[in-house]
């Protein structure tokens, strides 16, 4: 059996993604739609989904349903059920984030609850509704898409990297509790990544000396193998190689202040900079 045959039979008909309309979203719905998954697209930007589910229509001849949905919201499970309550959901992709960047103490209170609604909140809704409906039919898959800050503390994200960690450790629980029930479930950690987000987010590059900056597509490509291979991964052999060296060999503080360092490098104004619903680091 081919690959794309046998990635439809495992986790199809349909694919869930959130945070579909631009960056890790997009490519997760390209890539998904080459091994001929029909979607569910999920975006609060209407025109820019609308793009992408043109997009992959045009390429791929499959069906896509474009649900504009704000996650945030405390009924956005509601607002989503109508696109999804007459199909079979075999994919769930947790895509979708909330990432503004500056110091903890700039950022307002408004922003970090925010991230805590789409970061958090939204995954665990859409886990359980459709998770429970894979654990059932004893097929499925999931990929929460982390973040390498989910790995330790990161000064200019403390929230963002501490939302991440949950969706990491969640999905690593669920791998070890659904394995033997047939669905399958990823923490996917990618790095800085050439996102929509993370080129609004202004990051100075040219002041890093560990910049290592992936593309969307190389990253979705490696999450979508590593799915049913184990509980989570790491985007990029570079970045597998630098966490696994620097969590051997340096004592946990020093590790912060290293990675805090880098990202002062980048983002060191103390100025939050909002952007859009988009994994970015």
């Amino acid at each position: 059996m081919s690959r794309s045959l046998h990635f439809k039979s495992r986790y199809g008909p349909w694919a869930l993604i959130t945070g579909a309309a631009q960056g890790l979203g997009t490519e997760f719905a390209r890539q998904t739609a080459s091994f001929g998954l029909d979607l569910v697209l999920v975006d609060i930007q209407a025109e820019k989904l609308a793009g992408v589910a043109g997009e992959v229509r045009n390429r791929h001849s499959t069906e896509v349903r474009e649900a504009i949905v704000d996650l945030s919201r405390p009924d956005c499970l509601d607002s989503l059920r109508p696109f999804t309550d007459d199909i079979e959901v075999g994919l769930l992709i947790n895509n979708a984030a909330y990432p503004p960047v500056g110091l903890f103490f700039d950022q307002s209170l408004v922003d970090k609850l925010r991230m805590i609604e789409v970061n958090v909140r939204a995954p665990l809704l859409l886990s359980q509704e459709y998770g429970a409906a894979m654990l059932a039919r004893r097929r499925g898959g999931m990929i929460m898409v982390s973040s390498a800050s989910a790995l330790q503390g990161v000064s200019y994200v403390a929230s963002y990297a501490a939302t991440k960690a949950y969706n990491l450790i969640l999905a690593e629980s669920l791998w070890e509790e659904l394995r033997s029930h047939g669905v399958d479930v990823l923490g996917f950690m990618p790095g800085a990544t050439r996102t929509t987000g993370f080129i609004e987010s202004e990051p100075r590059l040219g002041s890093s000396t560990v910049a290592n900056i992936m593309e969307p597509g190389p990253a979705v490509a490696e999450a979508l193998r590593a799915l049913g291979r184990g509980p989570s991964w790491i985007a990029g052999r570079r970045n597998r190689w630098t966490m696994w060296l620097a969590q051997r060999l340096l004592p946990r503080k020093q590790l912060i202040r290293l990675v805090g360092s880098n990202m002062k490098q980048w983002y060191g104004t103390g100025e939050s900079k909002g952007v859009g619903l988009e994994v970015r680091t």
